[in-house]
């Protein structure tokens, strides 16, 4: 019959199945491991890097020397650079001598021991497979700005002789003098890039304030076309950063410092002292007060005028006087988000408006009425431990006010963001990476 032998095959062929299945669970399970059929060797799992842990692992160095007027700072930068994000920043390294580039303008030769120091720390922080990959810059600053051009010129060939013999990614142009307009720009990307908005984020950007001892500069994005093409050319600065193009308003009020506005609302003028010390009277300090006061080498006597005179209101006019035309207003500022550093910042701590440790915010009514109390209290023969509070604040409050920001106007006062310093040199440095790794070169 045939149905009784189909299903004897059926059965058969079942009970193959059966048995082969066991037969290869038993052998699986009386099988040692395959891990321990290799050699034993520790695995170290910090250093057996996954495809995640490779890309983390991917870092860039960037090493910038601030020449400054007091001494020379290195900054030494650490990217953590992945596919298709926005670098961050994962460490920093920095040391700092005395004095500055310029000290040795006369006899530039004894610079390269200074530098070479700071090199070493570079040399000690870095990598040495990475070092003929990481840049290495100089930008001077106000020190080498003020000097005659042949001094200067010869203190950065000798600045280039040392870099050029270090290892690092070097070009000659890597060193030079910053003007005003670059460090403003410097800052403003340093700004914008610790607060995450330049990589295609849907927050705007925010503008810069900084308020040094020579020059004050202000920086921010200018979304108008119509705004841009009414400006003057050298206001106005363009570059491309992850593919978005970036046009900045950015200028440097050279003279308009904190230290040179001061000398000249005194009286006196830079840059060209008098045979001896010179004596500066000025409504602007206490009626009492006698003393001395140094700027760029230049010792000066200082003096405050004859008691009667309100204070305040003689030294505003004094320094509206001073200040007049000298400053560019600008639309649009009032509705745009500002950082300010520097001597806003000090001179905020001073007032006791803002922790000196963590920042805060001020509106532009607080250095008024600031200025305003500082002032007529000095009147009354108080504050006599800072003896120029009362011009400091009435300057700053007039410079905002003539750059067009009203009294109610919000600043962010800030010398960290996410617990990172807010220098021009990040930003100048993290400019540079942009541009190596999209253009081979700085």
């Amino acid at each position: 019959m045939r149905f009784p032998k189909l299903a004897f095959v059926f059965m058969f062929v079942g009970c193959l199945v059966v048995y082969l299945t066991y037969v290869k669970h038993y052998y699986d399970d009386s099988k040692p491991p395959v891990s321990d059929q290799l050699p034993q060797h520790r695995v170290d799992t910090h250093k057996q890097s996954t495809s995640a842990q490779v890309v983390s692992e991917n870092f860039q160095y960037g090493i910038m020397f601030d020449a400054g007027s007091t001494g020379t700072r290195i900054h030494i930068f650490k990217f953590q650079i992945a596919p298709n994000e926005a670098p961050k920043l994962a460490h920093e390294t920095f040391s700092a001598i005395k004095p500055g580039l310029s000290a040795y303008a006369d006899d530039p030769e004894k610079s390269k021991e200074g530098l070479l120091e700071l090199l070493n720390v570079a040399k000690d922080t870095v990598p040495e497979t990475l070092w003929s990959s990481s840049p290495l810059m100089l930008r001077a600053t106000a020190g080498l700005r003020l000097l005659p051009g042949e001094k200067a010129t010869i203190l950065l060939d000798k600045v280039r002789e040392v870099f050029s013999e270090s290892l690092f990614l070097y070009r000659p142009d890597s060193v030079s003098i910053m003007d005003g307009t670059d460090e403003g720009m410097s800052a403003w990307i340093t700004i914008n890039f610790l607060l995450g908005v330049l990589h295609g984020t849907e927050t705007p950007t925010v503008g810069m304030l900084d308020l040094g001892g020579g020059s004050t500069q202000i920086t921010f994005a200018l979304q108008d076309e119509k705004t841009i093409q009414t400006l003057p050319i050298d206001y106005v600065t363009s570059f491309q950063m992850f593919n978005i193009s970036h046009a900045l308003y950015s200028y440097s009020y050279l003279g308009l410092g904190l230290m040179s506005a001061r000398l000249a609302v005194l009286g006196g003028i830079e840059g060209q002292p008098l045979a001896g010390p010179q004596e500066l009277v000025s409504p602007c300090l206490a009626p009492d007060y006698s003393g001395q006061w140094e700027h760029a080498e230049v010792l000066y006597i200082v003096k405050g005028q004859k008691a009667g005179e309100p204070i305040y209101e003689t030294c505003l006019t004094k320094v509206e006087k001073m200040i007049y035309k000298r400053v560019r207003k600008i639309e649009g500022v009032k509705d745009m988000d500002f950082y300010a550093f520097s001597y806003h910042y000090d001179r905020a701590v001073d007032l006791g408006l803002i922790d000196e440790s963590t920042g805060g915010s001020v509106r532009v009514s607080d250095y008024i009425e600031g200025a305003k109390k500082v002032c007529n209290n000095m009147a009354a023969g108080g504050i006599k431990e800072s003896p120029f509070l009362c011009l400091d604040l009435t300057y700053i409050s007039v410079l905002l006010q003539e750059l067009d920001f009203p009294p109610d106007k919000e600043l962010k006062l800030a010398r960290q963001i996410n617990n990172v310093e807010t220098s021009w040199a990040l930003g100048a440095t993290f400019h540079c990476i942009e541009s190596l790794r999209k253009h081979g070169a700085c």
